[in-house]
């Protein structure tokens, strides 16, 4: 008897210390298993590495669901309405007030219906311990729920039940990424929650248990039981009505994604990959300075001109509309950028690099009335060509006349190209390239005499970004500001003088006059602004880059039109393409504007004088205002050119050049034109080739019958049968 009571005892014994060790085991175990609770949920979302963009007015720009947490479409409780608060807790946890984190009379319940069915067929977790869930994810196993029931009571003894059910409700996950109830009603019906039915509110509150499931995408009659369930026990509690209960059952649901309300995707990567960091506000929430009207209208406006020139092949566009008063950029803009059939669509051609054509010239001209040329200053507009390598290039205008005499107004309005070479041979190229960089084209990194005299007519490449903040400068009496995409974003840079107040006035005169630009566009022409604009066109070789740049008193504004690809157009130009664009945009800016003139200086002086290109063109004198710097000479560059046209050269051939003979022509058949700039189309010239005089022509031309060897070339020029003019003489090969 006594060794059965010892037995016993040392059975006793060994069960006892093994349940203590057990007991022992699992605490220590579950000790170091226990993650700490944040002492405040708000608080887990202020340490996150995302940021959603939206406009100057509000208006979403960006969303993105890639996170771990919903932080920016985060809802207050107070704003949840009562009956979709009451339908989750009912649904999911429906002692939620009573309980200290979890409910022993629902796991209890639980485990009974579980072993019943001898499978796990109901859950008891509460939304205390689902919020833990969120925080601390695990496998679904029974030591996890052991151990978040643990942190659940921790997270109450923290936190308050209000905190806790709208951070549920906040981060709750549904289907495609979605997380809280925003997220999901703007999913599912592109509504809020406060706008929602009780159907709705039901269905969010299911939804919940099994997202992909029950997804109403997917299906609307798999979810369609479980709505009805639990609008019955809404009803049981008295939270609906009979009616209430009976229109729930009987009426469907209306589905419908939500979208942005505006589409500035370039945009948005454009001030995400600079600066959105330091400028989020606390709730990961980024003003940007766009504007997302100005947005719209103009994205519709480039896109609708993009589809009717598409015939001429032109594929891509983009555009640009800057407030030059605060330097905010109002719109972004890329031509059909959300059509992923349109070559290009994802790259962003403001920031693109292209080729400008004659939109730099404003600048060119700039800095030559730095150096004291004056709006009068005369300069030739005649055959140009210049030597390259052992060939020779010809400089023409866009329309391949030339106009003899023309004033810095009239080269500057009307885009003639060889003024500009004149112009920055003054200047010299290396010091038009340093005001360049100045004015924030940081992309013209070559050496000079890379760019040569090209430099004038834009064979550097620039983008719209850059070309629009150029302008800017125009616009702000000669002032550089940094562009500005985020509100209250400063720089460690502020504005630079590049211009003075006084050039920048008479800059914006000329490029706002419709009479400066007569000769190219004529009388009426599309850039005729009816409130004062400043504009620029500018078209690159081969019609490969096509720009309109303009200002007024408020607004830069710029447009680019060709293909990404670099493939040409068909002759379209700035002022055929983006100039419409342009007109269009100014329009529904000035739409609800007080407008006024552009500024100009005071100090700058007005005077009337003899048109000095007219006279020389025509030898009338046709009285016109122009303006100038006090103290400068408004006689420059007037009166100094010879009778027969100016200084004379050989246009045709250049000295050192070699010409080839064509192999597909009869060699009697060939021939090159000799050619004089300077002289006078009534004027005789004779002819001298290899120390042999030729015949004497009227005018500058001269047809030369080719034939292979070296060649040398001189003339001599006559007025009334007086010897006026001995030319060099230029040597040249002809293989």
């Amino acid at each position: 008897m006594m060794i059965i009571k010892k037995r016993k005892t040392i059975i006793i014994t060994v069960i006892s210390l093994f349940c203590f060790i057990l007991i022992l085991s699992v605490s220590i175990k579950t000790k170091f298993d226990l993650k700490a609770v944040p002492d405040s949920l708000r608080l887990l979302l202020t340490d996150i590495n995302q940021c959603q963009a939206i406009d100057r007015h509000g208006t979403p720009l960006s969303i993105t669901y890639q996170n771990r947490w919903n932080s920016y479409d985060f809802i207050a409780l107070h704003d949840i309405p009562q009956f979709m608060q009451n339908s989750f807790i009912l649904s999911e946890d429906k002692r939620f007030y009573n309980h200290n984190g979890i409910d022993l009379a629902a796991r209890l319940h639980a485990l009974w219906q579980n072993i019943k069915a001898l499978s796990a067929v109901r859950g008891a977790s509460t939304i205390s311990e689902q919020v833990i869930r969120l925080i601390h994810p695990r496998p679904r196993t029974l030591w996890s729920r052991w151990l978040e029931g643990f942190e659940a009571i921790g997270l109450e003894k923290k936190t308050t039940k209000k905190d806790i059910l709208e951070f549920y409700l906040n981060q709750i996950p549904y289907a495609s990424n979605r997380r809280g109830v925003v997220q999901a009603s703007k999913f599912y019906f592109n509504r809020g929650v406060d706008t929602l039915s009780q159907k709705e509110m039901l269905a969010l509150s299911v939804l919940i248990r099994a997202p992909s499931y029950l997804d109403l995408y997917k299906s609307q009659s798999n979810i369609a039981p479980f709505v009805s369930n639990l609008a019955k026990k809404m009803q049981s509690k008295g939270l609906l009505t009979d009616e209430e209960l009976k229109h729930i059952q009987n009426s469907g649901f209306y589905l419908e994604k939500s979208k942005l309300a505006v589409y500035a995707g370039h945009f948005v990567n454009y001030v995400f990959s600079h600066n959105y960091k330091d400028f989020a506000h606390k709730d990961h929430v980024l003003k940007t300075t766009l504007d997302s009207e100005i947005q719209k209208f103009s994205q519709q406006i480039l896109d609708q001109r993009l589809i009717a020139l598409k015939p001429y092949k032109v594929t891509n566009g983009a555009l640009l509309v800057v407030d030059h008063t605060t330097n905010n950029v109002l719109a972004w803009v890329n031509g059909q950028n959300r059509n992923p059939d349109i070559p290009g669509s994802m790259i962003d051609a403001v920031t693109a690099l292209r080729q400008p054509g004659s939109s730099l010239k404003p600048f060119l001209y700039a800095s030559a009335l730095e150096l004291g040329w004056t709006a009068a200053h005369l300069l030739m507009d005649q055959p140009l060509m210049v030597k390259t390598g052992h060939g020779i290039h010809e400089y023409h205008n866009y329309s391949r006349i030339f106009y003899g005499p023309v004033s810095l107004r009239e080269a500057l309005g009307n885009s003639l190209n060889i003024p500009a070479v004149c112009t920055i041979q003054f200047i010299g190229v290396a010091r038009y390239l340093s005001k360049l960089r100045l004015l924030g084209f940081n992309n013209l990194l070559k050496h000079p005499d890379i760019y040569g005299d090209g430099l004038a007519l834009g064979n550097g490449e620039v983008s719209l970004f850059e070309l629009v903040h150029a302008y800017t400068a125009l616009a702000n009496k000669g002032s550089l500001s940094p562009l500005k995409t985020v509100k209250n974003q400063y720089f460690s840079r502020g504005s630079r003088q590049i211009f003075s107040k006084e050039i920048t006035s008479i800059i914006s005169n000329i490029l706002s006059d419709p009479d400066a630009r007569y000769l190219e566009f004529g009388a009426g022409s599309l850039l005729d602004f009816p409130v004062q604009t400043a504009l620029k066109t500018g078209t690159s070789s081969d019609y490969r880059d096509a720009w309109a740049v303009g200002y007024n008193y408020k607004y830069t504004v710029g447009v680019w039109m060709g293909n990404l690809d670099s493939t040409a157009m068909d002759g379209i130009s700035g002022a055929r393409g983006p100039a419409m664009v342009l007109r269009s945009i100014f329009t529904e800016l000035n739409r609800f504007s007080r407008t006024k003139p552009l500024y100009q200086s005071p100090q700058l002086v007005q005077k009337e004088i003899c048109d000095p290109a007219i006279k020389l063109r025509s030898g009338n004198c046709v009285r016109i205002t122009e303006l100038f710097k006090a103290g400068s000479d408004e006689q420059a560059g007037q009166g100094k050119e010879k009778a027969n046209g100016g200084r004379i050269d050989f246009i045709r051939p250049r000295d050192g050049i070699e010409l080839a003979m064509d192999p597909r022509i009869p060699d009697n058949k060939e021939a090159f034109e000799f050619f004089l700039k300077g002289v006078k189309n009534d004027a005789m010239v004779a002819w001298t080739i290899n120390n042999k005089n030729r015949e004497k022509t009227v005018g500058p031309k001269y047809l030369w019958s080719l034939k292979k060897g070296v060649h040398e070339v001189k003339a001599v020029v006559y007025n009334d049968s007086k010897e006026i003019f001995k030319t060099r003489t230029i040597c040249f090969t002809v293989k």
